[in-house]
């Protein structure tokens, strides 16, 4: 019976000293100084200095204020209640202005990431059009200079007769070759395909590859037009000789040779000579 006392007593002393506990505990944490000095510490209110100052005739009667704000306290918390509003988190308080910053490095951030990745497809993208290896499909290539440029490849490299070189008949052919002709138009055709090779093969940037195609281009279309004029030209002397030759009025005589200026007087006043 005496330890069933026992018990009930330790029982009830720890029933009292948990909620006694608990009160006080809950008091703390309600304490008003310790709100007003979380609500200086965050954004809501700059001021309410608790513990408040309590007067007896003049003479401060707190003590609690007098060692926290008052004479007794220490300096620093006297400045810290005297000086500047610093809430962190106010309009413009260090902990915002740091919110505003990292969000500002953030935006830079994607800018300077949007242009890293800008640069990087650029330079893919350059690469692509600087390599030989993808020429065959850039688009102003598959539009128009594919078409363009496509009888240099067709026409032979070294032609040997007047079919391959685009001639109207071997006549044509042999009088180009005994005058020289065809072996000057055949280092203007090397010299074409040779850049036309050049373009085609040669890592360079997209618009020297295309600057070297429109050269080559205007070097071949001089290349048709003076064949074409060698080749009229060379019909037109065949045509005449072949006129002079059928034609005995307009044919000379085979051991004919220009006479001199005496010999033309001399024979003009033998021809002259009786009339007068």
């Amino acid at each position: 019976m005496e330890n069933l006392l026992r018990k009930i007593s330790l029982f009830q002393f720890l029933l009292l000293a948990t909620t006694v506990f608990g009160q006080l505990s809950v008091k703390r944490l309600n304490d008003p100084s310790i709100v007003a000095q979380h609500k200086r510490m965050v954004f809501q209110d700059w001021g309410d200095w608790r513990p408040y100052p309590k007067y007896f005739l003049g003479i401060q009667t707190n003590f609690a204020y007098a060692t926290v704000w008052g004479m007794w306290a220490p300096k620093i918390n006297r400045d810290y209640k005297d000086g500047e509003d610093i809430r962190p988190l106010k309009p413009t308080g260090v902990q915002n202005q740091r919110f505003a910053q990292l969000k500002f490095q953030e935006e830079e951030a994607k800018k300077i990431k949007a242009a890293s990745d800008t640069i990087h497809k650029r330079s893919v993208q350059d690469f692509a059009h600087w390599t030989s290896a993808t020429v065959d499909a850039d688009p102003l290539w598959l539009l128009y200079y594919k078409r363009m440029l496509k009888p240099i490849t067709e026409f032979p490299d070294t032609p040997q007769n007047f079919i391959e070189w685009r001639l109207k008949d071997q006549q044509t052919f042999e009088t180009l070759s005994s005058t020289g002709t065809i072996k000057r138009l055949q280092e203007e055709l090397d010299l074409i395909k040779e850049k036309y090779s050049m373009s085609r093969s040669m890592d360079m940037p997209r618009g020297k590859r295309f600057i070297m195609y429109h050269e080559t281009l205007i070097r071949w279309r001089k290349f048709v037009r003076e064949l074409r004029k060698h080749n009229n030209k060379t019909t037109l002397l065949t045509d005449y000789k072949n006129i002079l030759e059928n034609h005995s009025n307009y044919a000379l005589p085979p051991a004919w040779t220009p006479a001199s200026d005496q010999q033309i007087v001399q024979n003009m006043m033998n021809h002259y000579k009786h009339r007068f």
